[in-house]
C-alpha cells in the first residue's frame, strides 16, 4: 500500500477493504504488517529500548504512525484488539504517560490544549 492514498487505494480495493485492512487488528493489507504484527515488533523493542529509560525516570518521546502507537497505548492502557481497533489518534496531538517503577501507568494526560 505504501505510496498510494487512502482514496487511491479504497477506488483500486473498495473503501470496505482498505478500512478492514487499516482497521482489524489480525487482517494484513497485501505485502504488509496487520496491527498484531505491529503489536509484536513494536512491544519487544519498547520493552527492550524504552521502557529501562523511563523505569531509570528519564523522560522519553515518541514519534511513530499510527499503528505503531496502537500498539503502544495498547499495552498500556490493557486495552483489548476491539478496543484498539476503535481508538481514534489525532494527528500531532501528544499524549503523556507517567509510570510506576514497574512500569505500569499512573497517569495519562491527551496534551491538546
Amino acid at each position: 500500500m505504501q505510496g498510494l492514498n487512502k482514496s487511491d487505494t479504497a477506488e483500486k480495493y473498495g473503501s470496505e477493504q482498505v478500512y478492514e485492512w487499516r482497521r482489524s487488528y489480525s487482517v494484513r493489507p497485501p505485502r504488509g504488517e496487520s496491527l498484531e504484527d505491529t503489536q509484536k515488533r513494536v512491544n519487544a523493542y519498547f520493552r527492550s529500548r524504552i521502557l529501562p529509560h523511563l523505569l531509570q525516570g528519564d523522560n522519553v518521546m515518541i514519534t511513530a504512525h499510527g499503528n505503531s502507537l496502537r500498539s503502544i497505548m495498547m499495552m498500556l492502557d490493557h486495552l483489548s484488539p476491539s478496543e484498539v481497533t476503535a481508538l481514534e489518534l489525532s494527528t500531532g496531538v501528544p499524549i503523556a504517560y507517567e509510570l510506576d517503577t514497574s512500569g505500569e501507568v499512573i497517569s495519562k494526560k491527551i496534551l491538546n490544549d
